[in-house]
């Protein structure tokens, strides 16, 4: 099993974060097939304010690249993914599939140590 973290800023309006969460509280059938075929075995999402923390616990075999092909080949995932165009804060005219940015973990308790970051130069 693998593990992601994704971020994403919404719109600042309370009244387009209650109806972003509304329709995710009950989502669609689709959507949730169309995650689960592409590997994905559990996804969480929170909010803070405006921004938006996903978790995705996902097969071993799982690639965002493979998702995201996927995703742009599915008309349904497409329809949605420009709804949600409407709550989020991104350039609407970007490439949907690619709106969350991933998350780079530093820290695990369990492991009691610090992972190495990206943009740390010490090697």
């Amino acid at each position: 099993m693998q593990r992601f973290c994704f971020t994403l800023k919404l719109r600042s309006d309370p009244k387009l974060i209650a109806e972003y969460v509304e329709l995710h509280r009950h989502g669609r059938p689709e959507i949730h097939k169309s995650i689960r075929d592409a590997g994905i075995l559990d996804m969480q999402i929170f909010l803070t304010g405006n921004q938006l923390f996903m978790i995705m616990d996902t097969t071993d075999g799982f690639t965002p690249e493979r998702k995201a092909k996927m995703d742009r080949e599915n008309p349904a995932v497409m329809e949605w993914e420009r709804l949600m165009s409407r709550f989020q804060d991104v350039d609407e005219e970007g490439d949907p599939t690619a709106r969350w940015l991933p998350l780079t973990k530093i820290y695990q308790l369990e492991q009691n140590q610090v992972h190495p970051w990206p943009m740390d130069k010490t090697g």
